[in-house]
């Protein structure tokens, strides 16, 4: 089965303070963080078909990487990833769509655990339960152990997202209805809880807390990824 990958990197990075797109920042290896999330890809989908919303530096994201699919965010300067993800969707073809921030640096491993959800066509959120971040995306359950809250102010959180997502055939227009309904500043996880809290929609936390996933925002993050590779 052919997956859709949309990796989020139109946005400015300004906290890590590098001059060029945060996607691009070299890692220990040798490789960049897209780098990373294209082999990650490649090697976990026999079918894979990667899309890039491009925004800020877009030309040098592009000519690094000739061979997949962009969607332009013209207003990458004044909107969040809700309005990138909104993009994606909506110039995606028919199908669940898998996709992640452009600045996860992530074990491979992660893509071998939720194959089986993608072949069910279930919408996820991978998460990490080992750590609930103050600044982060943060999470709870319903009575069903299915996403009840999603957001940065989530009290008595269960755990925090680490920014790799899928949204099924079923659930994808719901999503493009409620990213449309976000503020500019939202980021996409309000259109999540929206869809949750207004449609019913079913969306499974799942669970890679022994694998690393790092979000890229400080140079510590940036020391932290490094030492896993």
């Amino acid at each position: 089965m052919s997956v859709q990958a949309v990796i989020l990197a139109a946005g400015m990075g300004t906290r890590l303070g590098k001059p060029w797109p945060k996607p691009l920042t070299p890692l220990a290896d040798g490789r960049t963080i897209m780098q990373q999330q294209m082999d990650n890809l490649v090697s976990g989908f026999d079918d894979i078909r990667i899309s890039v919303v491009v925004g800020f530096q877009k030309d040098l994201i592009m000519e690094a990487f000739p061979g997949v699919g962009y969607v332009y965010n013209e207003l990458f300067y004044e909107t969040n990833t809700n309005r990138s993800l909104l993009k994606a969707l909506r110039q995606s073809t028919p199908g669940g769509v898998l996709w992640m921030n452009g600045d996860v640096v992530f074990d491979p491993k992660v893509f071998e655990r939720v194959k089986p959800l993608i072949d069910d066509d279930q919408s996820f959120i991978c998460v990490n339960t080992a750590v609930v971040g103050e600044e982060e995306v943060k999470y709870t359950v319903d009575a069903d152990g299915f996403v009840d809250r999603l957001s940065k102010t989530v009290v008595d959180a269960l755990g925090e997202s680490v920014g790799i997502n899928y949204v099924s055939s079923a659930d994808k227009a719901t999503l493009i209805t409620r990213l449309v309904d976000c503020a500019d500043g939202d980021y996409f996880e309000r259109g999540i809880e929206l869809m949750v809290e207004k449609d019913a929609a079913r969306v499974v936390p799942y669970d890679i807390r022994d694998l690393f996933a790092v979000e890229v925002d400080f140079e510590e993050d940036l020391k932290r990824a490094n030492t896993h590779l």
